[in-house]
């Protein structure tokens, strides 16, 4: 039998859904012998390890089919083409067309341009990817939502997602009645501008409509979670269902970037610090067990250190418990890459306090459930998950892909046990 494609995931769950989407569409036309790199473009670092990967993966398999495809290779397609170990390049378009992987069938290797890549700007559609299953065998994700409209100066991802579209609420309530059907317990809805879900759509719905036309039409989807949000632009519906649907798990990650006013215009973010205080206090007053985790770029250029010193103070402001800190890194291409930049051991200095400043909120949350009683999604026979998604171990085993009750009894740094 011939070698099946091998893939190589970088970045967001966003990638890895379509990582997941790219492996059937290839098994599908019949595509071997090849390799197959997804890259993210996020920072400059991302697309290093990108070209670090690609070398690595060319050296273990110098006979495959080398195709790189990805955010990076949508915005700089001739960064990889130029690489003398790459066969392909194809953006994020064509990734999800089954055409181009009919393409590269053995029997037409090198028939077609090595080079595919169109412009991300003007595709204004996005199809939900019929994957049933990708995740673990308790969780599964469910793309609804692409692109962006937005211009942060820092952020290079909607030259390689293009502007935000939408998959239809009936298509995305389809896929999730399969994946309940199929057992799963809990189902994560996943996108680059979640929040903008619904804008290009007829009647212009918005995310919280969504969310509350799930949990009614899949009455038996225990869980539903959703992933990264821009607070600001949460909607009443999405209140109504934090406060009013328990099947809505109490966890959102908050893409607030800073805690600086001055610093969030020169990043064109569409909030202030209060807005972001406000938006946190709300959701944990309509649900007192509600938990936050929140991207938050260290070093953007013209920070001070008193500027820096309020981003440090939001993670206590917003009560916030799992960060992503992200030491700042320019993008060639974007406004902020042109800004007076800080110095790269200051960057590094504060990117170190912001995640010591988490590391203790999640101490101090973890500490704080011992005793308490949680419902926990078993992800393997003796780890799982909380609703605000703490991971948990177990001394016994469990069933794999099944709500368990369990009482915490102890909790380290990093986890909880029971």
């Amino acid at each position: 039998m011939a070698d099946a494609p091998i893939f190589s995931n970088h970045g967001c769950r966003l990638n890895a859904y379509e990582t997941a989407a790219m492996t059937e569409l290839a098994e599908a036309a019949g595509v071997t012998n090849a390799v197959v790199v997804n890259t993210c473009a996020v920072t400059a670092e991302a697309v290093r390890k990108a070209r670090q990967d690609i070398r690595k993966l060319r050296r273990a398999h110098p006979d495959a089919t080398l195709i790189v495809t990805g955010c990076a290779a949508q915005t700089e397609p001739e960064t990889f083409a130029n690489m003398a170990e790459v066969d392909r390049v194809i953006g994020n378009t064509e990734k999800m067309d089954p055409s181009t992987w009919a393409g590269m069938a053995p029997d037409l290797i090198g028939s077609t341009e090595p080079v595919q890549v169109d412009d991300i700007m003007s595709v204004t559609e996005t199809a939900g990817h019929l994957i049933d299953g990708f995740g673990t065998r308790s969780r599964a994700y469910v793309q609804v939502q692409n692109g962006c409209d937005h211009r942060c100066t820092f952020c290079i991802i909607p030259f390689g997602r293009g502007n935000s579209r939408s998959v239809p609420a009936g298509v995305v309530v389809d896929q999730i009645k399969r994946l309940v059907d199929r057992g799963f317990q809990e189902v994560v809805l996943t996108g680059v501008d979640l929040t903008s879900w619904g804008a290009d759509l007829p009647a212009t719905p918005r995310l919280g409509d969504l969310v509350l036309r799930i949990l009614k039409l899949v009455p038996d989807l225990p869980r539903l979670r959703i992933s990264s949000i821009d607070s600001i632009e949460v909607d009443q519906a999405l209140m109504q269902a934090i406060a009013t649907e328990p099947r809505l798990m109490p966890h959102l990650h908050l893409s607030l970037q800073h805690g600086d006013d001055l610093i969030l215009k020169r990043m064109k973010r569409r909030h202030s610090r209060d807005d972001a205080i406000r938006f946190a206090q709300d959701a944990r007053r309509l649900r007192p067990d509600m938990t936050f985790g929140a991207d938050i770029i260290a070093g953007f250029p013209t920070e001070t250190e008193a500027a820096f010193e309020n981003s440090l103070a939001l993670v206590e402001d917003c009560a916030l418990t799992w960060l992503h800190v992200f030491p700042y890194s320019p993008r060639p291409g974007t406004p902020a890459a042109r800004m007076p930049q800080v110095r790269g051991p200051a960057i590094k200095d504060r990117a170190a306090r912001l995640r010591a400043a988490g590391d203790a909120a999640v101490t101090r949350h973890l500490q704080d459930q011992i005793g308490q009683r949680h419902a926990v999604l078993m992800e393997s026979p003796r780890m799982g998950r909380t609703a605000q998604f703490a991971e948990v171990h177990f001394d016994t085993d469990q069933p794999t892909g099944q709500i368990v009750d369990a009482v915490i009894t102890g909790a380290d740094t990093t986890r909880l046990t029971a």
